[in-house]
């Protein structure tokens, strides 16, 4: 198995916030920003949970300058756009260099990608390798292998992106990956104490809040949210500053190297988290942040959902539930 499909089963394997006041950001007064975007306005909140994993920990007070955020997740519309304009070929759909992975046989390495397969039936949740397989052939325009196409699906968020080819069409954009201060700060809307992007209840009144998992993980998932697999984005409500998907759909990038003591060092006003990566489940390879759940979360497992749940990958990874989405800061 190649190296980016090995960086995402280890991290398979692997809340309370402050800042300004309630309300919908639409009708607040902000500058004026590039199309799809939200503008999310300069605070301080608590990054963090004392009742989360250990590398949500310690949680301290963040400061972060205003910035633009888009409003949803990275079409395959938009992405496809990129690609016709640019040529671009992303990461899964490069044929693997034998030099950056040694001791593999030539015969295996081939494009493709991680794609979950659910298995007959209950399974150990310490081996990930029971839903996960790599896919030749899959990849953005064939997120689910060679058989599956993006029909129907221009208005669901981009998958199988590498980190790198996220980066590429930010920077194609003018704009930039979220930091992970940046990110868990908008999730957050500006509620105190917030545990979702919607508030504390996991299970509010009205409507689904967020496209996960919904019964036994990985066997079955039942759909009450309308969806089995990506939703089209903006189908579920919008946090207090009106960014939607920030819980559920799928994971989003962010910029960070992750280690797991990042919240007991570096500068408390917009953090760009460590200089190199380091994670103990998995020492030799570099991981960057992840953020926001996916389709496959569920309260059973995961439970990546939760504002402040952090999650990593490596780099070179194409994975079917995760994407991401941009961010343009003014000049400083």
């Amino acid at each position: 198995m190649l190296r980016c499909s090995l960086g995402m089963l280890v991290v398979i394997l692997a809340a309370c916030g402050e800042g300004p006041p309630r309300g919908r950001n639409e009708g607040a007064v902000s500058p004026v920003g590039p199309a799809g975007m939200v503008w999310i306005p300069s605070g301080s909140f608590l990054m963090g949970s004392e009742t989360g994993t250990p590398d949500e920990r310690p949680v301290r007070r963040v400061e972060i300058d205003g910035f633009w955020m888009e409003r949803t997740e990275v079409t395959n519309r938009a992405f496809a756009e990129f690609v016709e304009r640019t040529s671009y070929v992303t990461v899964a759909e490069r044929t693997p260099a034998p030099e950056d992975f040694p001791g593999v046989p030539e015969e295996n390495l081939v494009p493709g990608a991680l794609v979950f397969t659910p298995p007959a039936g209950p399974v150990d949740y310490d081996d990930p390798t029971l839903w996960w397989r790599y896919v030749p052939g899959a990849c953005w325009r064939h997120p689910l292998g060679p058989d599956s196409d993006l029909e129907g699906l221009d208005d669901h968020p981009v998958v199988q992106v590498a980190y790198e080819d996220a980066l590429a069409y930010a920077r194609w954009r003018g704009w930039d990956l979220p930091t992970e201060a940046e990110w868990e700060y908008a999730a957050r809307g500006g509620l105190r104490e917030a545990i979702y992007p919607w508030g504390t209840l996991r299970h509010p009144a009205g409507p689904a809040p967020a496209n996960i998992w919904q019964g036994p993980f990985p066997t079955e998932n039942t759909a009450l949210d309308g969806f089995a697999g990506t939703a089209p984005v903006g189908r579920f409500p919008a946090n207090a500053w009106g960014l939607r998907d920030m819980a559920g759909n799928v994971w989003e990038w962010c910029r960070d190297w992750y280690a797991p003591d990042s919240y007991r060092r570096g500068v408390r006003r917009n953090p760009t988290g460590p200089s190199r990566s380091f994670d103990p489940q998995e020492p030799g390879v570099p991981k960057r942040v992840m953020r926001g759940g996916s389709y496959l979360c569920s309260d059973a497992y995961c439970r990546g959902f939760r504002v402040a749940a952090r999650m990593k990958t490596s780099p070179d990874t194409g994975l079917c539930h995760l994407g991401f989405r941009c961010v343009f800061r003014p000049r400083r």
